[in-house]
């Protein structure tokens, strides 16, 4: 734990004035130099975890708030926005981010609300998915991991487990003991357009048939989610969000806890460690799908026992983004504005098994990527044949011990992809759809084509 390490100067020097101590009082108390612990303020040293622990035991601090409260979700976020091409000709460099997140933490976090507040676009114009992206920002701000329904949700876990080995009778007699809620199976018929329902009237919790076991298992495990509502409640209250915004994020953190019921964290990131994070046998070990079993992996951050920092997308055949969750790999393919055609993502659609995927950015950054198609449960009701792609990647620097990417050269030739066309200024593409937004169209010349008719000016 002693090698863990981050930038949380804003959180430090918050804390130190609300104690109304001087740098060099509280770098007395912690044993560090004044001048580590100014350079920490101001973000030019990262916080070891030693360091932390020292102040967890001095000022009686959870540690946990380092993390999860940076300005703007992080210097990462607040650059995504600000390659907005609103504010192209500002040219803020990465130094200059820096200063302003040491020396205004304050202003920072104003400017990213207030910018995703009006919704992110060319002309900074509102979005009517307002309540999405309060969501959003909040479950960035916790990097997706929240430790306290964790710990909840292992408890449970480990509690039912004394009982029985079998996750899901031990939900159902835990329910009927508890709660005095009974599980009833009903035939699709019965109910033609649901596929879970609590009546409370009768105490069931009535389940359609067309629903798969870990289906049945979460639905069980939400319900269960009550005996953290106090967890659930202060995170709420304590994000301070729209009405709206608000159901959406209490949905969210019960399927957390449901997700943490059936996948405890200790017990899930042995599991991944030992199995080299083998997607198909988390899924059969733990009784899960792959959609669990994926979201599950953006959230192993726990301090002193942290995973590999996963992100997660869920996208249709149209390229459309219906979930996405950066977890902490602060990776720009979970907040750009689209998804390249060339990201073999898509190819999971016409394919029934795991597709990876070697890709790189404009940036040089480099992407190890494992996606599969899903379909959702209640598309087995409808006559629609609705189908998704799920999406997991890390930096290809850290996929070196996955079982997936075994004798895989994660140094060799990469995809080279952009963010979409409108935020991709890679010259040449043929699959491009559009110039890059900001930049001048060049009109075609009548003598000579390239191989896209979008050609566009250089920055």
């Amino acid at each position: 734990m002693a090698d863990q390490k981050l930038f949380a100067g804003h959180a430090v020097r918050r804390l130190r004035r609300q104690l109304g101590l001087s740098q060099v009082a509280m770098a007395e108390a912690l044993a560090v130099s004044a001048s580590y612990l100014n350079l920490v303020e101001r973000n030019q040293r990262p916080i070891s975890a030693t360091v932390m622990l020292r102040l967890a035991q001095t000022y009686d601090f959870d540690p946990r708030r380092l993390a999860a409260s940076e300005p703007g979700g992080g210097a990462e976020a607040l650059r995504r926005r600000l390659a907005d091409p609103l504010f192209a000709d500002l040219e803020i460099d990465r130094h200059q981010l820096e200063e302003w997140l040491a020396g205004a933490p304050g202003g920072a976090e104003a400017f990213a609300r207030a910018y995703d507040r009006i919704g992110a676009g060319s002309a900074g114009a509102a979005e009517p998915d307002d309540a999405v992206r309060q969501v959003r920002r909040e479950i960035e701000r916790w990097r997706n991991h929240f430790a306290d329904l964790d710990a909840a949700a292992e408890t449970l876990a480990d509690e039912m487990r004394i009982a029985a080995g079998d996750l899901y009778g031990a939900m159902a007699e835990r329910l009927r003991v508890k709660h005095q809620l009974a599980v009833r199976i009903l035939p699709a018929e019965v109910m033609p357009d649901r596929m879970k329902r609590l009546d409370l009237h009768a105490r069931q919790i009535q389940l359609s048939e067309m629903l798969d076991a870990p289906g049945r298992s979460f639905a069980l495990a939400e319900r269960l989610a009550e005996e953290a509502r106090g967890e659930i409640d202060g995170l709420v209250k304590g994000a301070a969000l729209d009405r709206g915004a608000e159901r959406l994020y209490r949905r969210h953190l019960t399927g957390y806890f449901a997700a943490a019921v059936m996948m405890p964290y200790a017990r899930f990131l042995r599991a991944c460690e030992a199995s080299g994070y083998d997607l198909e046998l988390l899924q059969r070990r733990f009784g899960a799908s792959f959609s669990q079993v994926a979201h599950r992996l953006t959230t192993l951050q726990r301090v002193g026992a942290r995973g590999l920092p996963f992100f997660l997308l869920r996208v249709d055949r149209a390229g459309q983004m219906s979930k996405r969750y950066a977890g902490a790999s602060a990776s720009p393919l979970v907040e750009g504005p689209g998804i390249c055609p060339l990201w073999n993502i898509f190819d999971a659609f016409a394919r029934d098994e795991m597709v990876t995927h070697l890709v790189e950015l404009e940036d040089g950054s480099r992407w190890f990527t494992v996606a599969r198609a899903v379909q959702p449960q209640g598309a087995r009701v409808t006559s629609i044949p609705a189908r998704f792609a799920v999406g997991v990647g890390l930096a290809a620097g850290e996929a070196r011990t996955l079982a997936v990417a075994a004798g895989r050269d994660l140094a060799g030739h990469a995809m080279p992809i952009g963010l979409g066309c409108r935020a991709c200024t890679r010259p040449d593409c043929p699959q491009r759809s559009a110039p890059p937004a900001g930049r001048a169209m060049l009109l075609p010349n009548d003598r000579e084509s390239g191989v896209t008719p979008f050609g566009f000016a250089p920055d």
